[in-house]
């Protein structure tokens, strides 16, 4: 085989491995930060426990349903979580402005998931 054919083989299998690695983190991404949409690794079991948590304010389940995923876990402890838990109940209703505020306030950036896939710690709409 001539370098030039070499070259091109080359070039197209990058081009592949590029356009796939695109494809999939847009389609892993699309879920992030909007409650509408399940993630892909959503299960009732999760999503339930998940809600229960945002609810009681219960720091302890969330972090453990969390499993040290995501910016959230860096940021969110036990101290602001019942703000984290606010913003939440925000988002699910609808009042992105004022959940974007609480975000911003806590460090997890202005959008419903930061623009980072930060989402509100795994949790769609109920």
């Amino acid at each position: 085989m001539s370098n030039m054919n070499k070259t091109i083989l080359g070039l197209g299998a990058l081009a592949v491995i590029l356009g796939g690695a695109i494809a999939f983190s847009n389609n892993s991404q699309a879920f992030r930060g909007d409650p509408n949409v399940k993630g892909p690794n959503y299960s009732e079991v999760r999503h339930d426990a998940m809600l229960k948590a945002f609810e009681d304010k219960d720091y302890d389940a969330w972090k453990n349903l969390m499993a040290g995923r995501g910016r959230a876990t860096q940021v969110i402890n036990k101290d602001n979580f019942a703000k984290f838990s606010e913003a939440h109940e925000l988002m699910l209703q609808g009042k992105t402005v004022e959940a974007q505020k609480i975000r911003a306030e806590l460090g997890l950036g202005a959008g419903a998931g930061g623009g980072r896939g930060q989402g509100m710690g795994g949790c769609q709409n109920r």
